[in-house]
């Protein structure tokens, strides 16, 4: 029987396994791969043909101090909304990007970061990582359409419901591809 030589490869891969396996850094590689997708991978408009149409509709939610609030989706302005969790690798390794394009089109799209977790465990996470995002608790049943088994699931959806893009699992939501999008929707909503 021939003997079987242990290459450095084989190390370090038995090394990545041994470490996805014991809890306390299995979080940190799932969040280090899921960065390097978002360092690659844009999110895409849908095809003409596979744009669903949203109804007009008031998302009822709670905000992070607990008022309860209503935000119109499909009627008038652009909309990005976010289905998150705190402990979810892809939705940590997109946040920064999300934080990012909220801080330039805040004004111009209604961002609703929607997440089922325990208030203070969501402030909590928010504090420790300086984000100023609109993170909200829904408080009624999406749309079908809107309804998803995965996290993160993004959507952008224009000011007569369509929606334009939904992504699911992570990606760079800051992409020139995307702020190119948001502009034209933006003025598009401006025109007309």
């Amino acid at each position: 029987m021939k003997k079987r030589k242990i290459k450095f490869s084989d190390i370090l891969f038995g090394l990545f396994i041994l470490l996805l396996l014991i809890p306390q850094t299995r979080t940190p590689i799932q969040v280090a791969v899921n960065k390097l997708k978002v360092a690659v991978w844009s999110p895409s408009v849908e095809d003409i043909e596979d744009q669903d149409q949203v109804p007009p509709f008031q998302y009822a939610v709670v905000d992070l101090q607990g008022k309860t609030q209503s935000i119109s989706v499909g009627k008038g302005k652009v909309t990005f909304i976010s289905y998150w969790a705190n402990w979810c690798p892809p939705c940590i390794a997109e946040l920064p990007g999300i934080q990012d394009l909220y801080q330039d089109y805040g004004d111009k799209v209604n961002f609703i970061l929607l997440t089922q977790e325990a208030p203070e465990k969501v402030k909590g996470f928010i504090s420790r990582k300086g984000y100023k995002l609109p993170i909200y608790f829904p408080q009624m049943q999406a749309p079908e359409m809107l309804q998803g088994n995965s996290i993160p699931t993004n959507y952008i959806i224009d000011t007569k419901g369509k929606i334009i893009i939904k992504e699911t699992g992570a990606a760079n939501w800051n992409s020139a591809k995307v702020r190119n999008l948001l502009n034209e929707l933006s003025a598009f909503n401006t025109k007309g």
